[in-house]
């Protein structure tokens, strides 16, 4: 992770001062239960709580131990008995690191969803208010990036809140996935450990005991998670490719907010580019590419191996924080977006009433005209106005085969943009409950 694209809250839960705090009270809270069972004085685990819970962790010199023991575990462990002093000893009964390390990095996952919870949830509320702000504007819907029928603005838009209401029921579901606890031991069997402080230290930090680990909880659970977050991504990156393409100079019905002083370019100064949403496509691609490894690190050798450690100590910060800061511009980005109905209504205009082939077509087989030759009717008079000669209502008139099925008014009546419109009542209230 880089400052550039790094936000405060997020950042902290991957602090080394975080890591080692999560770390101390996996430990306290065990201590707890294994003084409840006896197996440990209460009163050392009243000592370790007040020394420990006061001390403030030096990183540095954790970070100095493990350079001669080559442990991290050991290193907060050597330091944490500054602190504590005698009672130190009872620290550690019966776990193993991964214990305290697989335990932790679930603790992050989950504050760290929590945060992106919060913004998807931002974003819906953006995405909502300029949906019903559009509700009705018309646009013209795009196939194969090519004019196709219209649409609204707020159905594109509604489209998107879909979409991101999904994704955030998906990460409700990784949150989920990913909560839960081992403090098991070597190699899981508790064998120097209650399974009971398990079930102790899960409750303390709002997580669940893994029904069965090894020396490590099960990496299928981080791949999904991982995955998830690729999902996520991929649609912010698919809103933010539709926002690129309405910003082009051909099309322009919408663009990113362009604030006073802003430069577009360093040698043309009337260039205002994208950038947000570019920025956007790349850091999606970066989210995405954590799933890979995510995934890879599920097949470890037996009961453990360390494969997976340098893997997750970079992609769990950095995914989770680049997403955070995603997922925030991009409902920075729909906030402020610049919306241009005006030249929604152009583009609408530009191909001369093609948009209205299908009704023409349709209403022809309505009369009695077999559709291959609706089509090759419909498609006759509209290869001239796509070719820029003339436009497509008056050719139809002009169309002796047509008109002896469609009298004028008819061929109108056809043409009406509000016919397209009259559902979106219908959508808005399948995505908002309300319309």
């Amino acid at each position: 992770m880089i400052p550039r694209y790094s936000r405060p809250e997020m950042v902290a839960i991957w602090s080394p001062e975080a890591k080692f705090r999560i770390w101390f009270e996996i430990e306290a809270h065990a201590c707890d239960a294994l003084a409840e069972l006896g197996v440990i004085p209460k009163e050392a685990a009243r000592t370790i709580w007040e020394k420990g819970g006061a001390a403030k962790f030096d990183v540095e010199k954790i970070d100095a131990i493990e350079r001669e023991v080559k442990h991290d575990v050991i290193a907060f462990l050597t330091h944490l008995a500054e602190f504590v002093g005698p009672d130190a000893r009872f620290v550690h009964q019966g776990m193993t690191s991964s214990d305290v390390l697989d335990t932790c990095l679930n603790v992050q996952l989950v504050r760290a969803a929590d945060l992106l919870l919060k913004d998807i949830d931002a974003l819906l509320a953006a995405l909502e208010r300029r949906a019903f702000e559009y509700k009705t504007t018309p646009t013209i819907g795009r196939s194969h990036g090519i004019h196709a029928e219209p649409t609204t603005f707020g159905v594109k838009l509604a489209l998107a809140y879909a979409e991101f209401t999904r994704c955030r029921a998906r990460l409700v579901a990784a949150r989920e996935e990913v909560a839960t606890c081992a403090i098991s031991g070597a190699v899981g069997t508790f064998a120097n450990i209650d399974p009971r402080v398990e079930e102790h230290v899960a409750r303390a930090l709002g997580l669940r005991p893994e029904p069965v680990s090894t020396q490590v909880i099960p990496r299928d659970r981080h791949a999904m998670f991982f995955a998830t977050l690729g999902v996520v991504a991929s649609s912010i990156e698919r809103l933010a490719v539709e926002i690129r393409h309405l910003q082009r100079s051909e099309v322009l019905e919408a663009e990113e907010y362009f604030s006073e002083g802003q430069k577009g370019s360093s040698a043309m100064p009337h260039k205002r580019n994208p950038v947000l949403t570019e920025n956007l496509t790349g850091l999606a691609r970066m989210v995405r590419a954590y799933a890979v490894p995510a995934m890879e690190n599920v097949a470890l050798w037996h009961e453990r191996d360390i494969s997976h450690s340098s893997v997750e100590r970079m992609i769990g910060p950095d995914a989770t924080v680049t997403l955070d800061f995603a997922l925030a511009r991009l409902a920075g980005v729909v906030d402020k977006l610049l919306v241009y109905p005006e030249n929604m209504q152009k583009n609408l205009d530009r191909l001369g009433g093609l948009v209205h082939s299908q009704r023409v077509l349709l209403a022809l087989t309505q009369k009695g005209v077999s559709r291959e030759d609706a089509y090759r009717l419909v498609q006759r008079n509209a290869m001239p106005v796509w070719r820029g000669q003339g436009d497509f209502l008056t050719l139809l008139k002009a169309d002796a085969d047509v008109a002896a099925r469609l009298s004028p008014a008819e061929l109108e009546e056809l043409f009406d943009l509000g016919y397209h419109l009259k559902h979106v009542d219908t959508i808005f209230r399948r995505v908002f409950g309300r319309a």
